[in-house]
């Protein structure tokens, strides 16, 4: 190896070490805490659903519990501004705000242990639209938390560690879950799970409260809205280039989400068995994700965030290309393996990197609610632009389908080339 090849690999290696920072690596933990409760409302509640009798028109509709995911901008401006008695006191505001998010979030999932879905189905609902809001406003926080206790030059690593946490803890809520309920019963495994909360309460308890700028408060109720909900707009859109950021956020992720919605169907469609895609798609598919993570993480420390955004984007893209050439192969498990681990490799890497991205363009005076704002943009081309794409792999087939949503990568890709060539400063830690 060369002089000038070692010195690059040294300084890779360097540039790792932030991951043993310690405000880094507590973000592993929130992370669990994140990613634990989701699938106890989705996927994990469906098999027990299914289990217990309750119709599969039901099922379905009990996926309607999960709109706090996608509305928690609603309320992110209460969770950044107010205090809560006693506890904001004892803790400070976002160690408070997370302490009672994460309680309550292991109540309700106790208590939706215990019901009986048969017998109470609105109850059970009820439970689970808890489970659900809970979380989401423990993601407010926990983002909030992330941006404001990272220095600039960690915020890559501290998001790939918190993706890190945040697969395992749907690991734990998914296959942990469904082995511990074929043991001890539902009722078990859900109790299971609440006590799993407790690693994010831990966390939360060691972890110093971030530091914030100094506020000034003044008084009237309509003061305090024009400080929570109309400031936090008005300093974001009061940006040179703000228009091309957000077109930016909701596309950069839009050909990845388009193929990735409909990717257990083409599995099974091209006649991959369970299997297959169990050992491959999740088991493998999860290991390549959070390697992609760690590297992502490293080369925004190395690189800077826009040209890893660069790299990312373009894997990203090469990797539906993949899913075109599986389509024309058909199944192969060979064949699957590389595209598997190549889209899961970019797109943990593109993951790292664009939440740190996102973190980078919060005012710290606005943390939270910027944050929200910022990844409900994000979620929109994942929830309604990819809508579409059952209709046309339908039409059109499954190699079309997946040229098209490399097609669709693309829009991202030269907005993040006029960020870079007009690069907007971040104002992460404005105040």
């Amino acid at each position: 190896m060369s002089s000038s090849a070692a010195a690059r690999v040294r300084s890779w290696f360097a540039a790792s070490a932030v991951y043993a920072d310690r405000p880094v690596l507590v973000l592993l933990f929130f992370g669990f805490s994140s990613g634990l409760p989701l699938l106890l409302v989705f996927s994990t509640l469906s098999v027990r659903l299914v289990e217990e009798g309750v119709s599969l028109t039901n099922i379905g509709l009990f996926s309607l519990v999960g709109q706090p995911y996608v509305l928690k901008f609603l309320w992110a401006p209460a969770v950044d501004r107010l205090p809560l008695p006693v506890l904001t006191r004892l803790f400070g505001r976002r160690k408070a705000w997370m302490l009672l998010t994460q309680s309550a979030t292991a109540a309700a999932i106790l208590w939706l242990g215990v019901i009986d879905p048969v017998a109470d189905p609105w109850l059970t609902a009820l439970a689970a639209f808890i489970v659900a809001t809970a979380s989401a406003t423990q993601d407010i926080v926990l983002d909030a938390y992330r941006v404001e206790s990272l220095e600039e030059r960690q915020l890559g690593a501290g998001a790939a560690i918190f993706v890190f946490g945040y697969r395992i803890g749907m690991l734990a809520a998914g296959a942990g879950a469904l082995y511990a309920a074929e043991f001890s019963g539902w009722e078990g495994a859900y109790t299971v799970m609440a006590g799993l909360m407790a690693i994010g309460i831990l966390a939360t308890l060691i972890s110093p409260e971030p530091k914030r700028p100094e506020e000034v408060r003044k008084p009237g109720i309509a003061a305090a809205l024009k400080v929570a909900v109309i400031d936090p707009f008005r300093e974001f859109v009061g940006r040179s280039g703000w228009v091309t950021i957000l077109a930016f956020i909701l596309f950069y992720k839009f050909g990845d989400a388009f193929a990735g919605t409909l990717a257990n169907a083409f599995y099974v469609d091209i006649g991959f068995t369970k299997v297959e895609i169990a050992n491959v798609s999740k088991l493998f598919g999860l290991a390549a994700t959070l390697v992609g993570g760690f590297v992502g993480g490293v080369m925004v420390t190395r690189m800077g965030l826009l040209p890893s955004l660069m790299v990312c984007g373009i894997l990203q893209m090469v990797s539906n290309l993949l899913f075109a050439a599986q389509a024309a192969i058909g199944p192969d498990v060979a064949f699957l393996t590389l595209t598997i681990g190549v889209e899961n490799l970019a797109g943990g890497m593109g993951t790292a990197a664009f939440i740190a991205y996102l973190s980078s363009l919060c005012d710290i005076r606005f943390t939270a609610t910027q944050y929200a704002l910022l990844s409900s943009v994000m979620a929109l081309a994942r929830t309604y632009l990819a809508a579409s794409g059952g209709f046309l792999a339908e039409e059109m087939g499954w190699v079309t389908f997946f040229i098209i949503s490399t097609v669709a990568a693309v829009p991202g890709l030269l907005l993040l080339l006029k960020l870079m060539r007009d690069p907007v400063a971040s104002p992460a830690r404005l105040g």
